[in-house]
């Protein structure tokens, strides 16, 4: 398989707020052998999300949703929404970071 990014295998990744205090970022893959490639990506683990996020490995949650050829990953914002220094009030630009990784 030729090296890739999470973002060129994925069909579509966003990101949002959930909550003030958490970011999500969707994963959405279009088949079932890219999920199956996404989902053992080794940028997709706790420890390299934090990583990437700054957040505490034992609070990052990835959910592998097979069926829905998705994988959702939460973990707390850096700053609550809207405070000063939050410079993405929707998250909606959280995605980047992880899209560019190795999948």
């Amino acid at each position: 398989m030729a090296p890739t990014t999470l973002g060129a295998l994925a069909s579509k990744i966003r990101s949002k707020n959930a909550g003030p205090f958490w970011v999500t970022i969707d994963v959405f893959l279009p088949d079932d052998e890219a999920f199956t490639r996404a989902a053992a990506a080794p940028c997709l683990t706790a420890d390299r999300i934090a990583g990437i996020y700054g957040a505490n490995p034992s609070m990052v949650k990835i959910f592998r949703i097979s069926e829905l050829r998705t994988i959702k990953v939460s973990f707390p914002r850096s700053v609550p929404q809207g405070s000063t220094g939050d410079r993405d009030v929707h998250s909606a630009q959280q995605y980047i970071p992880l899209a560019a990784q190795p999948a």
